[in-house]
């Protein structure tokens, strides 16, 4: 396990706002930096990615539904998809 491992392991948590209502989320690192990543290919803001998500989750628990969503992004840009 490499050093940087440790700190994309760690929870942060961050307030973001979804239809006018401020809300926070608390994901590991390695999470928020590939959904930063995921909303900068798409042309949007994080928050927007977030808003998103958060339309489409249904029941799902939202740190949840982000983490699915940057599982399945991954997998589709995967060279073996």
């Amino acid at each position: 396990m490499s050093a940087d491992s440790g700190r994309s392991g760690k929870v942060v948590k961050r307030s973001v706002v979804i239809s006018g209502h401020r809300t926070s989320v608390s994901l590991e690192e390695a999470f928020w930096g590939a959904l930063k990543n995921i909303a900068a290919s798409d042309g949007v803001s994080l928050a927007g990615l977030v808003a998103q998500v958060d339309a489409e989750r249904g029941d799902a628990n939202l740190s949840s539904a982000l983490r699915v969503f940057a599982l399945e992004r991954a997998q589709t840009q995967s060279p073996e998809r």
